[in-house]
């Protein structure tokens, strides 16, 4: 495509940028993430599973994962505060029986004391205090969390000097919180795979869904940031980056 051709594709990505539930299917194919990962959030979650196990889902999202655990209904909960995925999950998880309750991770949980066998969360908010809380004895708590350092090398080249989005998220601090709680840690680890961009198009569509991260981003306002990754594709095939990612299993004591 010529230089107008491509700012015109950019600002089609940007306009039809949304997502429900946790859906990337619209860049598949375009960006890979998350290769070498070494873990495997389902298996890890599926180790502290058994078939009376009560599970509650924090920051759900769609319920996606949730549901895809094959786990009876009747025995999930879940939680999400986002407000598109709100009304998602009251459509396709209150009918199955899931006993869903709009809340955000990072405040209350709105169930009694000692609620739930396991309490997962996977790229959500969290709140150590409330999680053992609605844990029963012996309950364990299992999360994946984005960590600080995550997307940092394309947040550089679209957006310089912008701060981090959650500079506290790294797996030492949150151990120290879950300890401070009174969880015993059961596993810890942290890890950094890479992404990587084939269409400067899919990473405009990428920096607006993922807002927190690139703040104040707009194809207009990196116009020449965009034209200069367009580059680094045309010579080399990809632009390259590095997530961040740590894994965090405790118990209570």
């Amino acid at each position: 495509m010529e230089r107008n051709e491509l700012f015109q594709h950019w600002l089609e990505e940007e306009r039809i940028a949304h997502i429900k539930g946790w859906d990337f299917s619209h860049i598949e194919g375009k960006y890979t993430e998350g290769e070498g990962l070494p873990w495997d959030y389902r298996a890890v979650v599926l180790r502290h599973l058994k078939p009376d196990t009560r599970l509650l889902d924090i920051d759900t999202g769609g319920g996606e994962f949730l549901l895809g655990l094959g786990h009876p209904c009747q025995l999930l909960a879940a939680t999400e505060a986002y407000p598109p995925n709100v009304q998602l999950c009251k459509d396709t998880l209150l009918p199955l029986g899931v006993d869903f309750r709009q809340a955000d991770g990072s405040g209350a949980l709105p169930w009694p004391d000692g609620s739930f066998d396991l309490v997962i969360n996977r790229h959500g908010d969290f709140n150590p205090a409330e999680i053992f809380r609605v844990l029963k004895p012996g309950g364990v708590f299992v999360t994946q969390q984005v960590g600080a350092e995550n997307d940092r090398e394309l947040v550089e080249l679209l957006l310089p000097g912008t701060p981090m989005a959650f500079p506290e998220q790294y797996l030492d601090i949150a151990r120290g919180k879950f300890e401070q709680a009174g969880f015993t840690i059961l596993e810890g680890r942290e890890a950094f795979p890479p992404i990587r961009f084939f269409d400067v198009g899919a990473l405009v569509w990428f920096a607006r869904i993922i807002e927190w991260e690139f703040p104040g981003f707009s194809v207009e306002r990196c116009r020449d940031r965009l034209f200069a990754a367009q580059e680094i594709i045309d010579r080399g095939g990809s632009i390259d980056g590095v997530t961040h990612r740590f894994l965090l299993v405790a118990r209570k004591a």
